[in-house]
């Protein structure tokens, strides 16, 4: 359970930084709102999952989830590069998600 919550505080983490990139610093209220639920929702949930997995391995995890939710989302929503080295960038991300949690 412990994680599946904290894949799922992970992918939160992808939107409230898209939803932050989106505020235009906080003038606008609906990214705004999300920005702030989603933030609230994905620190609950890490501390939820912090219970029962390590601090350095879970937050590790997280952390990763969020980079490459956030960066994936940036190139295929939002015009970012996509260029080979960003993507394998990122696979050595999830590469390294995989092997924190394989390794627990």
């Amino acid at each position: 359970m412990s994680w599946s919550v904290l894949v799922f505080s992970g992918l939160l983490e992808s939107v409230w930084a898209v939803a932050l990139s989106r505020t235009a610093g906080f003038t606008r209220p609906l990214p705004s709102v999300i920005f702030v639920i989603a933030l609230v929702l994905s620190m609950v949930g890490l501390g939820y999952a912090l219970r029962t997995i390590p601090v350095g391995t879970g937050y590790a995890v997280w952390v990763g989830i969020g980079v490459a939710g956030t960066a994936v989302t940036g190139m295929l929503f939002l015009g970012e590069s996509a260029n080979l080295l960003r993507v394998f960038s990122l696979l050595l991300v999830v590469a390294g998600v995989i092997g924190l949690k394989l390794f627990h």
